[in-house]
């Protein structure tokens, strides 16, 4: 990645924060922008986003800022206009990296439960 489009994403990444919580996080819901990958030409951004809504459908919240495209884009392009030619085009992508983390942990937590059960049992027996 070259300084622009590392220096671009950043913008990005702090600005869309801004507006996805102002304008399109739902009451009890929270979407954090995780990443902004920006390809060379600074024509398209890769945006991942990471959506927790308890007791909510996540899927969904996630699947309204997607329709929400083009007005997100608009109001990004209001923020940063003075700093690019062109807004590059937004593609949101569903960050699951906190979930995943969570499974691992609990994967781990259930290894280390059973291997002191086993440690605990085999003391027993001698």
């Amino acid at each position: 990645m070259s300084i622009r489009t590392e220096r671009l994403g950043a913008v990005i990444k702090r600005d869309l924060g801004k507006i996805i919580q102002k304008g399109y996080q739902r009451s009890g819901s929270f979407v954090t922008v995780t990443k902004v990958d920006v390809t060379p030409d600074l024509l398209m951004a890769k945006v991942l986003l990471s959506v927790y809504a308890p007791g909510k459908d996540e899927d969904a919240l996630f699947a309204h800022i997607e329709e929400k495209n083009a007005e997100i884009r608009k109001e990004l392009a209001q923020k940063i206009r003075h700093q690019v030619r062109r807004i590059p085009e937004l593609h949101f992508i569903n960050d699951k990296t906190a979930e995943h983390v969570e499974k691992m942990e609990n994967l781990f937590q259930k290894i280390r439960k059973e291997r002191q059960e086993r440690e605990n049992n085999s003391e027993g027996e001698d």
